[in-house]
């Protein structure tokens, strides 16, 4: 059997085996892709979701509406829970044996237009960037199987077909990040299917970097200085509610000098029931405590 020969039964194979879990998310004008994880239980990415009820199109071409059982929007993941009938649940591989080289499949059903399958070959690993709310995904897998708009949420796996990653991000032509199937993912998807979303201090504000925020303050005639340049606010978010405005200047929070959202995001994650902000509003320094006893995710 020549390469192609080869290639082509594996490929085959692997449609087989693993095209049955999965599934296409939306319709004609939302479109992603998912798998099946367990009985009544599909995982994709939460930046598929539109609404609190989604159209779930299976292999076999039976439609389900889904709802979302748990959703992690900072790690853009969602499990939803749908009448899966006969579909099988893919099975779990492992992280660690991928790494640069490892030949893989990506699979998809692209808002439910029919099962696509196609080959490529892990390009790197511990790839970071940022989900749909702006924190960061470290992590994932880089791969160079071609996929098709409305693949996100399909998953990644090896010549075994077993599930190795959850494809999640398009990088340019060419290339995918997939967050991987590891133990780690899978307690996530666990937690999730219980119904159990993580809550994470929020503020309710879009942001500037510090070196927009420079720039902005320079052309009005204020006096240079780095921190956040608050550029949204979300009505009755709790930014809005402890008075902060766009044009403000977060300069740092519980005490850390703030020049990049990250540095922000990680005195989020530490942060409790209340966060200490300093702005600058003009010329004028001023100290803000938010809330966050009824803010959500």
């Amino acid at each position: 059997m020549d390469l192609i020969d080869g290639l082509q039964s594996v490929v085959t194979k692997v449609a087989g085996e693993v095209g049955a879990s999965v599934v296409g998310i939306g319709n004609r004008w939302v479109q992603g892709s998912g798998v099946v994880v367990g009985p009544g239980l599909v995982l994709t990415n939460a930046h598929n979701l539109r609404r609190d009820e989604i159209t779930v199109t299976f292999n076999d071409g039976r439609t389900g509406t889904g709802t979302p059982q748990g959703v992690d929007a900072d790690g853009d993941l969602a499990v939803l829970s749908v009448d899966t009938g006969d579909a099988p649940a893919a099975k779990w591989g492992s992280d660690a044996a991928v790494s640069i080289g490892t030949p893989i499949f990506g699979l998809s059903n692209p808002g439910g237009r029919g099962l696509r399958v196609t080959f490529g070959l892990v390009s790197g690993t511990e790839r970071t960037f940022r989900g749909p709310r702006g924190r960061r995904i470290t992590g994932t897998l880089e791969h160079t199987a071609p996929l098709l708009p409305g693949s996100s949420g399909g998953p990644v796996v090896d010549r075994e077909g077993r599930f190795v990653g959850i494809n999640t991000n398009r990088l340019g032509e060419g290339f995918y990040l997939a967050i991987p199937a590891g133990e780690d993912l899978k307690r996530r998807v666990d937690l999730l299917g219980r119904g159990d979303s993580p809550a994470r201090p929020r503020l309710g504000v879009g942001l500037a970097p510090s070196h927009v925020a420079r720039g902005l303050r320079k052309a009005v005639g204020l006096p240079e200085a780095d921190g956040l340049l608050v550029r949204m606010v979300e009505e009755e978010g709790p930014a809005a509610q402890a008075g902060l405005q766009e044009g403000d200047l977060i300069v740092a929070a519980s005490g850390t000098p703030l020049t990049t959202v990250d540095q922000l995001h990680d005195v989020l994650d530490a942060a409790t029931d209340r966060l200490e902000v300093t702005v600058l509003r003009g010329t004028e320094e001023r100290s803000v405590s938010i809330s966050f006893e009824e803010s959500g995710a």
